[in-house]
């Protein structure tokens, strides 16, 4: 006889995302508050990924509906609105029709970034294993006051008696530092099936969640819990300083990861560097810098103080002198960089090239090779490779409407305070001499000056100083 195929049940996670944050103080929805560089919401489907697929992740939303799902809109998962918004419990009410056909129901929370894919598994595996109803996730808390109380049957029993809130504890389930940490798998026939069960007798008139786990135990379902092996993975942001506190927890972590993966950062704890940044091993990291976004770093690389590096690729053996400024940049290997320059969106620094002292960069393309040392702006420009721009050079790339490319092809020298003015082409091997002001384009192997001719008028600041002298006595 064939063997029976094994049944793998239908696993749907379903993400509390409709609250509005109300102890934040904020315009903002609470699930788009920001830690470790990104929503607290993009966290947690970043995890979630990792246990099911997109498909099967539905984000209850609510409050500011619309802005919430532009926010995570690019990582594919489901949207249910819930509106009006009348508790937890309301809102796995609302997603009944999405999560109805599935065989177990994960329930996570927004705005608990800390989670982790493994708690997630933990979670999933342990409820599947027990054949249960319903598995709360806990935590062992140090201070549990002023959280939910689980109290299981027996010390080492894996099944719930009850959840106790706070006020209602006993003087002996005061001691109990388990507690409810909002995490929950259940069994979704089970749970769908006396969900309407849920009562808004409390004193805020919302459908708790919470209070499945008695539902169910009346119904002689098997409600259990088990608790996460790291309390504060499932602590939630629910005021500025907890968003603070989780903001410094996830940098240290990733600092920590970087240095086990062979990145040296001094002074960790002045660093900001955010969750989806990636850097090569032995790149040294100073004091004080900012690395954001979805940053790449090749390795062996120094970045040193001051440095602000956004959305940016940087390649291996590149110098970040400090106070630099990197946004949206692509840097190529052996680039050198500043002290103060800044590289704004669409800027592309080629092999070996260096970009120096207070020089702005915008939307170019610098050769291999190529130079602009000092107090330089160059935007809307493709420049090739061999090329040195002079100090104080400016492209003049906007002419009130529009704006226009300025061309420097291979090996060409460029004065000092010239004024390049767009669209203009100097070619392979030309010069320009220094303070020249260039409208038309440069042929090859040229020079090109475009100043007035110098006057020299002997005694006029003397004969200067003499008028200016008796002026001022006749006054």
């Amino acid at each position: 006889m064939p063997k029976s195929k094994i049944h793998s049940p239908r696993v749907a996670i379903a993400i509390m995302a409709a609250g509005k944050g109300t102890r934040l103080k904020s315009k903002h929805p609470k699930v788009l508050h920001e830690v470790g560089g990104k929503p607290l919401l993009a966290h947690v489907i970043a995890a979630a990924v990792q246990v099911v697929p997109p498909k099967d992740i539905y984000a209850i939303i609510g409050h500011e509906a619309d802005r919430v799902r532009e926010a995570v809109a690019h990582t594919g998962i489901n949207f249910v609105l819930q509106n009006p918004q009348r508790g937890t419990g309301h809102a796995l009410m609302v997603a009944r029709e999405a999560l109805a056909s599935y065989d177990c129901v994960l329930v996570l929370s927004g705005d608990a970034p800390l989670i982790t894919p493994q708690t997630i598994t933990k979670l999933r595996d342990f409820h599947n294993s027990k054949k249960a109803a319903m598995t709360l996730l806990t935590a062992v808390l140090a201070n549990p006051f002023g959280y939910g109380r689980v109290v299981r049957k027996s010390a080492k029993s894996d099944d719930v008696r009850a959840i106790i809130e706070q006020k209602a504890l006993t003087p002996a389930q005061n001691k109990i530092r388990e507690i409810n940490a909002g995490f929950y798998a259940f069994r979704a026939e089970t749970l769908f099936r006396h969900i309407d069960r849920l009562s808004t007798d409390n004193p805020h008139g919302e459908f708790y969640l919470t209070d499945m786990a008695a539902i169910l135990g009346k119904a002689k379902a098997r409600v259990v819990a088990i608790a996460a092996s790291d309390p504060y993975e499932v602590l939630g942001g629910n005021t500025r300083a907890e968003l603070v506190d989780i903001d410094q927890r996830m940098r240290a972590a990733k600092c920590q990861q970087l240095m086990a993966d062979g990145v040296t950062i001094f002074y960790p704890q002045t660093c900001v560097i955010d969750s989806d940044v990636q850097i090569g091993a032995d790149t040294v990291i100073e004091p004080f810098v900012q690395i954001l976004g979805k940053t790449r770093l090749g390795s062996d690389c120094r970045i040193r103080s001051y440095s602000v590096i956004n959305n940016s690729q940087v390649g291996d053996g590149v110098l970040v002198r400090p106070g630099c400024v990197l946004e949206e940049a692509r840097v190529k290997a052996g680039a050198m960089l500043g002290p103060f320059s800044h590289l704004r969106p669409g800027s592309e620094i080629g092999e070996g090239a260096h970009v120096g002292n207070f020089v702005e960069t915008k939307k170019i393309k610098l050769g291999r090779g190529s130079k602009a040392n000092h107090l330089t702006y160059l935007g809307d420009a493709e420049i090739g490779a061999g090329v040195n721009i002079g100090a104080g050079t400016i492209t003049c790339n906007y002419d009130g409407v529009n704006k226009h490319t300025t061309v420097i092809e291979d090996g060409v020298f460029i004065g000092s305070d010239s004024t390049l003015v767009a669209p203009v082409r100097i070619k392979k091997g030309a010069y320009v001499g220094a303070a020249s002001c260039i409208t038309d384009d440069v042929p090859e192997d040229a020079l090109a000056i475009g100043r007035a001719r110098q006057m020299v008028k002997e005694g006029w600041a003397k004969t200067k100083r003499e008028q200016m002298k008796t002026a001022k006595e006749k006054r």
